[in-house]
C-alpha cells in the first residue's frame, strides 16, 4: 500500500531516530485501528525497532490488553489525556519496549459532543523518562481525514520524543 508522501517521509524519520537511539517501539491505537503500526512497518528495516501494536478499540480492550484502569475510562472517558497516558504507559510496559505511542480520539462521523467534538484526539508517548500527552483538535475532516491526520501527528510526536525527550515543547505563539 502506498502511503501519502508526508506520512511516508515522517515514518522514515521515526524509524531512523529509533534506530539511531537503539530503541524499540510499540503502538497502542484506538481511533486509528492499527494504522500507526502499519505506517511504521511500511518502512524497510523497521523490524529492527518495531515490536508491534495493540489495537485497543473497545474500552475493555484498553483495560484487558494494556492495563488501562477502568476507573480512568469511567471518570474521564476513553477520549481523554488521562487514558492516552495510561495507554502509552501500558503498551510500553506490556510490550517491554523503550517507547510507546498511543492515540485515542473521535474520528466520527458520530460520537462527538459539545465537550468532546469529532476531531478531538489525544496522544501519549511514553519512555523511561516519562510520558508526553498531546491534545489536538483536527476539526471535522471526515473519518478518513481525521484518522490520517492522527497517524501523521502520532508519528511526528514519536519522532520528537525520541529525538528531544518527553518534555513538552514551548507553546506556539
Amino acid at each position: 500500500m502506498q502511503l501519502p508522501k508526508a506520512l511516508s517521509k515522517q515514518a522514515q524519520l521515526a524509524i531512523e531516530a529509533l534506530k539511531a537511539g537503539k530503541l524499540t517501539v510499540a503502538t497502542a491505537e484506538s481511533c486509528t485501528g492499527g494504522l500507526i503500526a502499519g505506517a511504521l512497518t511500511s518502512i524497510p528495516g523497521s523490524s529492527d525497532v518495531v515490536y508491534g501494536g495493540f489495537v485497543t478499540y473497545a474500552n475493555n480492550a484498553k483495560t484487558n490488553m494494556i492495563g488501562v484502569p477502568a476507573r480512568l475510562i469511567r471518570d474521564y472517558g476513553a477520549v481523554s489525556g488521562q487514558v492516552a497516558r495510561a495507554m502509552a504507559d501500558g503498551a510500553r510496559n506490556r510490550g517491554q519496549v523503550d517507547v510507546a505511542i498511543a492515540v485515542t480520539g473521535i474520528a466520527g462521523p458520530a460520537g462527538g459532543s459539545d465537550k468532546k467534538p469529532v476531531g478531538l484526539v489525544y496522544f501519549g508517548c511514553a519512555t523511561h523518562e516519562g510520558t508526553r500527552v498531546v491534545e489536538r483538535h483536527f476539526g471535522n475532516l471526515g473519518r478518513d481525514g481525521i484518522r490520517e491526520a492522527s497517524v501523521l501527528a502520532a508519528i511526528e510526536i514519536l519522532t520528537d520524543v525520541v529525538t528531544n525527550g518527553v518534555e513538552q515543547p514551548a507553546p506556539e505563539r
